[in-house]
């Protein structure tokens, strides 16, 4: 409970978190924001770290001059490129053994000939979103190599939207995120930054469902 409790007001207090760390450790921050980007988007496990508003008070500290804009962004960057590679590895390497269980409901041929069609259709634009969506963001890489998207394919779109994502976010920050109004409403926006792409997802897999429950 004690690190759950941690996790949540890290989440909702990630700036005071984040320059406390930079007034303790300095450089070292860098690295933590690797990895924290790293295992959140590589390791499908661990949907429930800070990604967008983290990505936003990276560029706010940077707008502070208490960090280096561009180094962090490219560490961001790698970390979110490296990070999906290697969700998208274990899919790769898990979904052979998955769709290998005929009696399944859910895994079986069939089912992996589903989602392969529908990845290699618009698995491109489905890791570009994806990349706004928490939750969805650190399981549409691993959904991918377990569907056995085209490796090139992934790549390209993975760097894509890693850029639009990295950029984006941390460039929002680091212009806005240091304005009175922001700086007074940030946990609201934080919680919107969290909860507003979830919802437009639930929406749209709700919507998917009714559509092809219709069909």
């Amino acid at each position: 409970m004690d690190i759950i409790a941690f996790l949540i007001d890290f989440i909702l207090h990630v700036d005071k978190h984040l320059e406390a760390f930079v007034a303790s450790y300095g450089a070292w921050v860098y690295a933590l924001l690797f990895i924290i980007v790293f295992v959140e988007t590589g390791v499908v496990v661990m949907p429930f770290l800070p990604g967008d508003s983290l990505l936003f008070i990276v560029g706010a500290l940077c707008g502070a001059g208490l960090l280096n804009f561009p180094l962090a962004c490219a560490l961001l960057l790698a970390a979110a490129v490296l990070g999906d590679q290697c969700n998208y590895q274990i899919g790769r390497y898990f979904g052979p053994k998955v769709f290998q269980w005929e009696g399944s409901r859910w895994f079986n041929k069939k089912a992996f000939d589903q989602a392969h069609a529908f990845y290699e259709r618009y698995g491109g634009i489905t890791i570009v979103l994806a990349r706004f969506m928490p939750f969805i963001r650190t399981f549409a890489p691993f959904v991918a190599g377990v569907a056995a998207m085209g490796r090139a394919k992934f790549t390209a779109y993975n760097v894509a939207g890693a850029l639009i994502w990295v950029l984006g976010i941390a460039t929002a920050g680091y212009f806005f995120g240091n304005l009175p109004w922001v700086r007074q409403h940030l946990e609201k926006i934080i919680w919107g930054l969290i909860l507003v792409p979830g919802l437009i997802a639930i929406f749209g897999a709700w919507r998917a469902g009714r559509k092809q429950q219709a069909a």
